[in-house]
């Protein structure tokens, strides 16, 4: 129910930036990646789960090392740069065709660090998930 809840949520959001000026399909991708990585960085690793590709058709458990292994993912940032800071969205791709983009972030860590990262996405019912 809860991750219902959050996908409900983010669609509404989705929808409201869509409707505001008819925004780009890069804007919209944008924003989702924006929302996902915000759940990461929260602690909120159920709802950054839930933003996963086909996430309601895998089981129970591999849901449960899917959560684990993104409270692994940001402990072994934090020990290795002494956590992500912050992020930005440094460009999207989109190919309205095969409904899929390319989400381009920028990490910056703790340490001064920062790396560019490739989030792919894929538009399932009007909905950016990750891939």
């Amino acid at each position: 129910m809860k991750k219902v809840l959050n996908l409900t949520v983010l669609f509404v959001a989705l929808c409201i930036v869509a409707s505001c000026g008819k925004a780009k399909p890069e804007e919209i991708v944008a924003k989702a990646a924006e929302q996902y990585y915000s759940y990461l960085l929260d602690g909120k690793y159920e709802a950054f789960v839930d933003g996963c590709y086909q996430q309601d058709t895998i089981r129970d458990v591999y849901r449960q090392q899917l959560i684990e292994n993104a409270k692994m993912f940001v402990a072994q940032q934090k020990a290795e740069h002494k956590g992500i800071k912050s992020f930005e969205v440094a460009s999207a791709e989109v190919d309205t065709a095969s409904h899929s983009a390319n989400v381009f972030l920028v990490l910056t860590y703790g340490d001064g660090g920062s790396e560019q990262i490739l989030l792919p996405m894929v538009e399932k019912d009007n909905l950016w998930m990750m891939r």
